[in-house]
C-alpha cells in the first residue's frame, strides 16, 4: 500500500490529542511532520503535547516543529475552560525524550513540500497561523501542498460566537488568506464534526481498554465532557479527528464543492465562513469542498480500534 504522507498542524489540545492516536494507527498514513500552533492552549502547551502524545504513541521519530505565538494580527484567545490550562485537561502524561526542533514551523513544511514535490497533504485541526504564514513567506508553497484537509468554520451556526467557529475565529486573516489562496482545501466544520461524536458509552468503554494511551482520554476529557453536556451536544464530538479519519476512509464522508469567504471586519459576524454552496452568487478563485455528513457509526468504531491497539 502506498501510504499517504500527512503533515499535521495542531494547537493540541483534548481532541487534537485523540486525533493525533488516531493518526499514528491509520496503516493509510504517513505522519512526516507535525507543527505546532497557538489556539486551544498556548504554543508552549501545544508544542510539548504534541510531542508527548506522540511521544507516548511511540512516534518519537516523527518531528515536531514550534510556530506561531499569537494569531497575525489579533489577540489571541485560548479555550481553558475547554481543554484546561495545560491543553490537555488537566492530565499528566510523560515528557517526550526526543530531540527538540529548532526550525520555525512554516520553514520546515515548506521544506518538506519541496521534497515531496507536490504529495503533500496538510491536515489543520487549529487555527491557520503556520499554513497562512507559509504561503506569505513561501508563496511557492501553494502549487507543492496536494490538498489541505482542515477542521475549521461552520456553514450555519457556531460554538464561540453565534455564526463562527473557535479555529477559524481565533485567526480569520490567516483562515482567509488560506481560503484565497489556490491551494485545495477540504473543510470539516461544526456541520459535520458535531455529527462525529463519541456517546457516553463509548467514552465509558474506550477509558477501560487499560492502557496508557486510554489513561489519557480518560484523565483529558472530564472537562471536555462537561463542556459538550453543557453545550447540549449528543456526546463528544472528536473535531479534529475528521480530516484525519478522512484520508484513510473518504468513503464515509460527504461533501460538496463550493467557495468559502471568511469575514474579518464585522462584529457579531466576525470570523464567520460565508459559503456560496446554496447560492447562484459563486466567490472567483475559491478551491474548496465542505463537508456536511459522516457515517458515525464507522468513525466511531475506528477511533475504538485504535485505543484498543495499544
Amino acid at each position: 500500500m502506498k501510504k499517504i504522507p500527512v503533515w499535521i498542524d495542531t494547537d493540541t489540545g483534548v481532541d487534537d490529542a485523540v486525533a493525533l492516536v488516531l493518526a499514528s494507527k491509520l496503516e493509510e498514513l504517513d505522519i512526516v511532520g507535525v507543527s505546532a500552533v497557538a489556539g486551544n492552549t498556548s504554543l508552549e502547551n501545544a508544542f510539548r503535547n504534541a510531542r508527548d502524545v506522540l511521544s507516548l504513541v511511540g512516534r518519537e521519530d516523527v518531528k515536531v516543529y514550534a510556530g506561531a505565538d499569537r494569531p497575525l494580527f489579533i489577540k489571541l484567545f485560548t479555550a481553558e475552560k475547554v481543554h484546561g490550562s495545560n491543553g490537555l485537561g488537566g492530565a499528566i502524561i510523560p515528557l517526550s525524550k526526543a530531540e527538540i526542533e529548532k526550525d520555525k514551523a512554516w520553514d520546515s513544511l515548506y521544506e518538506k513540500a519541496k521534497e515531496l514535490k507536490g504529495e503533500l497533504v496538510v491536515c489543520a485541526v487549529g487555527p491557520l497561523t503556520n499554513i497562512a504564514t507559509a504561503i506569505i513567506k513561501h508563496p511557492d508553497i501553494v502549487d507543492l501542498i496536494k490538498e489541505l484537509d482542515i477542521m475549521g468554520g461552520a456553514l450555519i451556526g457556531g460554538n464561540v460566537s453565534p455564526c463562527a467557529e473557535f479555529n477559524i475565529y481565533t485567526d480569520p486573516q490567516a483562515a482567509e488568506t488560506v481560503f484565497r489562496s489556490g491551494i485545495k482545501v477540504n473543510m470539516f466544520g461544526l456541520d459535520v464534526t458535531e455529527k462525529a461524536y463519541l456517546n457516553d458509552e463509548d467514552c465509558v468503554q474506550i477509558a477501560s481498554y487499560g492502557n496508557k494511551v486510554s489513561d489519557l482520554f480518560r484523565d483529558s476529557n472530564e472537562s471536555y465532557r462537561a463542556y459538550q453536556s453543557k453545550m447540549k451536544r449528543k456526546g463528544l464530538c472528536e473535531h479534529d479527528s475528521c480530516p484525519i479519519m478522512y484520508l484513510a476512509h473518504p468513503e464515509w464522508f460527504e461533501g460538496h464543492e463550493c467557495g468559502i469567504y471568511v469575514e474579518t471586519q464585522g462584529t457579531i459576524t466576525f470570523g464567520k465562513t460565508v459559503s456560496d454552496l446554496w447560492t447562484d452568487y459563486k466567490f472567483e478563485d475559491r478551491h474548496c469542498k465542505a463537508f456536511l455528513e459522516v457515517d458515525r457509526e464507522k468513525f466511531v468504531e475506528a477511533i475504538k480500534e485504535a485505543y484498543r491497539s495499544f
